[in-house]
């Protein structure tokens, strides 16, 4: 089982990534955002910064994909290489941050391994209108995030919904984040497993 969350910047990917690893023993894969030596310099300024950040981007969960997904029955990733490239990557070359050229050269490399990576089994996707967004970026205190606009985050949801629409050979969980706290409201995680649990999961204690 490869289970793949989805979502824009501050949706609540990584803690939910967390509470599925816990609850059903699967695998976690981190988006490696401390990692990223480009990030700060790319919030500061995206028109510089916007093909290195993404090359990095890609080249890591492209390791990441070869050497814990494609190794391991039970994963689950907090995004994945494939909305990186469908949704961040094409979102700044409209915006008009990474060149024509760039772009192609990005593609290049993306679609060039994207035939050997594992598919996911089911795809999460957690879907947050920008003011829950805005609220949950505040939360968590990044302050190279503070200046993300509410345009750039608008446009990310856009091709978001666009990108998830197209998905057809994969199942896809929707996950209204607007209405859903799954960080403090147990009740609302409970909601959480049980969609997953009619989908074949099983809890940790019920694995053995």
């Amino acid at each position: 089982m490869y289970i793949a969350i989805a979502g824009n910047i501050g949706s609540g990917k990584s803690t939910l990534t967390a509470l599925l690893a816990g609850r059903y023993r699967l695998h976690p894969v981190y988006e490696a955002v401390e990692e990223n030596p480009y990030l700060a310099d790319f919030y500061a300024d995206m028109q510089s910064w916007a093909f290195h950040s993404q090359i990095f981007f890609l080249s890591k969960r492209l390791e990441q994909h070869l050497s814990e997904i494609n190794r391991r029955s039970r994963v689950v990733q907090d995004r994945t290489v494939f909305e990186d490239a469908r949704v961040f990557a094409r979102n700044l070359h409209q915006c008009g941050y990474i060149s024509d050229r760039d772009w192609r050269t990005y593609l290049g490399l993306f679609d060039g391994i994207a035939r050997a990576l594992r598919r996911p089994d089911l795809l999460i996707y957690i879907r947050a209108g920008v003011a829950t967004l805005r609220e949950r970026i505040h939360k968590r205190g990044r302050e190279y995030e503070r200046s993300i606009a509410d345009e750039y985050l608008a446009g990310l949801n856009q091709l978001y919904e666009e990108w998830v629409g197209s998905v057809k050979d994969v199942p896809v969980l929707t996950l209204p984040a607007d209405d859903l706290d799954f960080v403090e409201n147990p009740e609302d995680r409970g909601w959480i497993y049980q969609q997953l649990e009619v989908r074949g999961l099983q809890p940790y204690e019920l694995f053995e």
